[in-house]
């Protein structure tokens, strides 16, 4: 079924035109929920609240599409959230303006054109399909672009996604991997935010000696972490320990007794908080220190939110290959299979739920930074497999 370019683009410009920076998503929730209520769904406001760590009162949206007969569950998973808006802007953020097959915008690409694309292909499986097999769960989070997936997280504690056969998330995998689209994720690594703290001793800046500086100590670990003998995954290549902070301060005149490195820690599968803490203790070895340390791991709402692990589905898994299929079957062309560098709920759904997860959205650029912009006909193309999907799998005729 051919989706309408014009549908596609009013829809995306609406979506953009509403700024939703993580932890600010009120308002695009209320337009998606009205959305779906004037196409005839019945949307469900998901009200959550992370009291662990940041008291945060948040929202997601659920769609259910229930069949009559017997057949799998799909779960559709995407984030109405955008980072915060960037320097650097020569175009409106929130205009959607076009530029040939170019729309911009915040979050254009990432990932209100995704969103987009399943909207659209819902409302025509719904409109084409009155009677199907199985069950659609289709998910529109909060807070991805911020701490710990909250919205994404809170689904799955609360046992909403129980029973989903594959899901779904329509990030821009093209996008992501800067590859000419059709692209399809089958996984990604996953990632722990931690940090070492190390503490010396003061001493007059006059004589060092006399001290043990912390902050000396923190520069040769920092130095030793590229040393690290990574795991090699197949699919996933090797992890990467990122330096992204780095804290002591001795004064006008002293020998700062107290450091502190954090780090982003990207893992590969068969890797997790073990195999990362002892390649921290080797790297400190390695360094000679005097100071004392401690390694701490970020503080979570929860033991499944501690940090994103990582994982891989085989293209042969029969849900897998079915979508594959439709993408083939609904482009005529060929697909190219590769896996995410980074983190995001993904992560959660393709290790948490029993179920095989799969990255496929459109082709863009500059997501996370200025002048943000999505491939349109991509977005119209990802509707279009989405769609194509759900009839290969759900229809009653098949």
């Amino acid at each position: 079924m051919k989706m309408e370019q014009n549908e596609v683009i009013t829809l995306l410009q609406a979506l953009v035109a509403v700024p939703s920076p993580y932890f600010k998503e009120e308002q695009i929730m209320a337009l998606v929920n009205d959305w779906f209520i004037s196409n005839g769904f019945k949307p469900v406001v998901h009200d959550y609240h992370e009291d662990q760590v940041t008291d945060f009162h948040g929202k997601n949206l659920i769609v259910t599409l229930q069949g009559s007969q017997p057949g799998p569950t799909i779960c559709f998973n995407g984030h109405l959230d955008s980072v915060q808006l960037s320097s650097g802007w020569t175009k409106d953020p929130y205009a959607g303006d076009r530029e040939g097959d170019r729309l911009y915008g915040l979050g254009a690409l990432d990932m209100k054109s995704g969103c987009a694309a399943t909207m659209i292909a819902l409302k025509a499986f719904k409109a084409q399909h009155q009677d199907f097999k199985g069950k659609i769960i289709s998910t529109y989070v909060s807070v991805e672009e911020g701490p710990y997936g909250m919205g994404t997280n809170a689904l799955i504690e609360e046992g909403l996604l129980e029973g989903v056969d594959i899901s779904i998330v329509t990030e821009p995998s093209a996008g992501f991997t800067h590859k000419p689209f059709p692209v399809v994720c089958l996984g990604a690594r996953g990632g722990y935010g931690l940090e070492i703290e190390f503490f010396g001793k003061a001493a007059h800046a006059a004589l060092p000696s006399e001290g043990v500086s912390a902050a000396l100590d923190a520069a040769k670990v920092v130095a030793a972490l590229e040393d690290v003998e990574y795991r090699v995954d197949p699919h996933l290549g090797t992890g990467a320990a990122c330096v992204v902070g780095l804290e002591s301060d001795g004064g006008a005149c002293s020998v700062p007794d107290y450091a502190k490195i954090k780090l982003f820690w990207h893992i590969v599968v068969g890797e997790n908080e073990d195999t990362i803490r002892e390649e921290i203790e080797k790297a400190i070895d390695r360094a000679s220190i005097r100071s004392t340390w401690k390694i701490n791991f970020r503080e979570a709402p929860s033991e499944g939110s501690k940090g994103f692990m990582p994982f891989t589905v085989s293209e042969t898994q029969p849900m897998v290959a079915k979508f594959l299929k439709s993408i083939k079957q609904t482009l005529d062309t060929d697909y190219e299979i590769d896996y995410f560098q980074s983190i995001g709920d993904f992560n959660y759904l393709g290790t948490r739920l029993n179920a095989p997860t799969i990255i496929f959205g459109p082709s863009g650029g500059n997501f996370h930074g200025p002048d943000e912009y999505v491939d349109i006909e991509s977005v119209v193309q990802t509707a279009q497999v989405i769609y194509q999907y759900l009839v290969d799998t759900l229809s009653i005729d098949h």
